[in-house]
């Protein structure tokens, strides 16, 4: 029986390691020039509200909603974002998209320094963080 090398599978367990504890980072792609350095490390520092260790995202990821519906207590937050895209450098997403927002993704206590209310959708749709308007 031919003894197996201990240099793969030692290899293979640091990968998987150092894979579960990275922090995945936000976007930077040169959006943040000409933000406001208080809203930015307000940005950095949002979290998910259910996975606490998981950023929201950034402004690649932040849409306006200014709207929301309540629909069976949940909210519906609708796209109101006139920002230009490219300088942000997010996918287009059309003012009065309606997206359902689970109560789980409802952020309440962070605050809310912009003045909006703010969706962070990630890529398939996936919502990361709502934050509806009027959080101040």
């Amino acid at each position: 029986m031919k003894k197996l090398s201990s240099l793969p599978i030692w290899t293979l367990g640091a990968a998987v390691f150092v894979l579960s504890i990275y922090k995945a980072s936000a976007r930077d792609l040169g959006q943040w020039e000409g933000v406001d350095p208080v809203q930015r490390e307000w940005f950095d520092g949002l979290m998910q509200p259910d996975k606490p260790n998981r950023r929201c995202c950034g402004l690649a990821d932040a849409y306006w909603a200014d709207s929301y519906d309540v629909k069976d207590n949940q909210y519906i937050a609708i796209i109101t974002d006139e920002r230009d895209d490219e300088p942000l450098r997010r996918p287009h997403i059309e003012n009065g998209r309606r997206f359902l927002v689970p109560n789980s993704k409802i952020k309440w206590d962070s605050g809310n320094p912009t003045g909006h209310g703010i969706i962070f959708i990630g890529h398939g749709l996936e919502i990361h963080c709502y934050l509806p308007p009027g959080g101040g």
